[in-house]
């Protein structure tokens, strides 16, 4: 049997990006020439708080952010927790996720993971987004709906 992930619809993804403030970035480094830190800059020149997460440089600054080691030592609410992280790690992200009160699970193009979508629906997380990459939904949000 093949996976076959469906995808909220866009405007239902529109409605995420809209209504969140902050987004916690799974995998983020200070290397720009990366996707995470480009996705993660614009976003963040769009107005949104950006939290680095990666351990190895958790107590460092990331854009100017603080990074942490994990999602579940952020002291402020997560509005969409966006991951660069290989599919096979998704589910381990998944089980982080479940343990704050994040609202949105947000894997970035490529990437995708039964294992974690089924996490997190048995946590009761319905609200997840695989294989979409966040500043492309949010351009695209801002020219059809400017």
């Amino acid at each position: 049997m093949t996976y076959s992930f469906q995808n909220p619809s866009k405007d239902v993804i529109y409605d995420y990006i809209q209504n969140a403030k902050t987004i916690a970035v799974v995998g983020l480094s200070n290397r720009e020439e990366t996707a995470a830190y480009r996705v993660s800059k614009l976003m963040q020149e769009a107005g949104y708080t950006i939290i680095p997460v990666n351990p190895k440089l958790a107590g460092t600054l990331v854009l100017g952010e603080m990074a942490y080691a994990s999602l579940q030592e952020i002291p402020l609410h997560i509005d969409i927790v966006d991951v660069f992280r290989r599919s096979e790690f998704l589910a381990d992200v998944a089980q982080d996720f479940i343990q704050t009160d994040a609202d949105v699970f947000w894997a970035q193009l490529g990437l995708e993971s039964q294992e974690a979508e089924e996490i997190l629906r048995a946590a009761n997380r319905h609200k997840i987004v695989m294989n979409r990459c966040l500043k492309i939904d949010y351009l695209d949000m801002i020219e059809n709906h400017a």
